[in-house]
């Protein structure tokens, strides 16, 4: 965990780090404030009290953490496996271990500070928000819970690649094409009932759901499935993937990190030079 909290604390001294982290937050943050300014925060639901703008935040929070937990952990793992940083790693008695839980607490430290960098300024300029204890703690459970669900399957996947831009370049069309479907920003209920069920397969719209849990009134439940918060079904699907990822990703981790060595390296650097040259 010191290792995770150092490279967090270098993140942060470091202007060209904390601005790649941070340029999404910013670009969230800048639309949503656009689409208040713009006349969406009086733009209301059907009969749910709730504005666009205000429907919007909590998608945008679940995408940041969603993000972050699988593709930022993917990018990095895979980006330090093409760069040695693992097989250095490696070389250490139970350096690998230390190595993960490090990756671990910086990037959740990371993205919990981009989601607030979102957060904090919309909750101000935005109106309709009731936040309350049940509330708090409901946004608690979900993002710890979208931790679990997410980092292990990123590091999974960053596992399973050598070469980071592949990483990101497959990560993100997938990424994309399940934000458009998981009611992200907009009801559900509006999309036919196949692809609902796609959706709820996935821990994005249950992150979704459950961050408007959190921050909308109850009477938003009208745009939701089965017009509940369904928080049972919520820690259920989440607490499946986190079960599946932290079973695996020792698992898929060692028989990686067995597989490296200055051989494997050597040749990953020679196959980047001839596509270079």
């Amino acid at each position: 965990m010191l290792r995770g909290w150092t490279e967090f604390r270098q993140t942060l001294t470091s202007l060209s780090d904390l601005g790649s982290y941070l340029l999404n937050s910013v670009i969230f943050l800048a639309i949503l404030l656009f689409m208040s300014d713009n006349g969406m925060e009086n733009t209301e639901l059907s009969g749910t009290g709730v504005t666009q703008a205000t429907l919007a935040l909590p998608g945008v929070l679940a995408m940041t953490l969603v993000f972050g937990g699988l593709l930022t952990m993917a990018q990095l793992l895979a980006t330090d496996r093409e760069d040695g940083t693992l097989l250095r790693a490696k070389a250490i008695p139970r350096g690998t271990h230390g190595y993960l839980v490090g990756k671990v607490v910086s990037v959740s430290l990371m993205t919990l500070l981009s989601m607030l960098v979102i957060l904090v300024p919309a909750v101000l300029a935005i109106d309709g928000f009731q936040f309350t204890a049940r509330g708090a703690l409901t946004l608690l459970w979900v993002i710890a819970l979208g931790f679990l669900a997410t980092l292990p399957i990123g590091a999974i996947l960053g596992s399973l690649f050598s070469n980071p831009r592949t990483v990101v370049g497959i990560l993100m069309l997938l990424l994309m094409g399940l934000v458009v479907v998981s009611g992200i920003f907009f009801p559900i209920t509006l999309l036919p009932e196949w692809a609902q069920w796609i959706a709820q397969v996935f821990p994005i719209y249950w992150l979704g759901l459950g961050m408007r849990s959190g921050m909308l009134p109850d009477t938003a439940t009208v745009e939701e499935i089965g017009e509940s918060w369904r928080h049972l079904e919520t820690v259920g699907v989440l607490g499946a993937w986190a079960v599946v990822g932290l079973a695996l990703a020792p698992v898929v981790l060692r028989r990686m990190a067995r597989r490296e060595s200055g051989a494997s390296l050597e040749e990953r650097r020679h196959r980047a030079m001839q596509r270079v040259g």
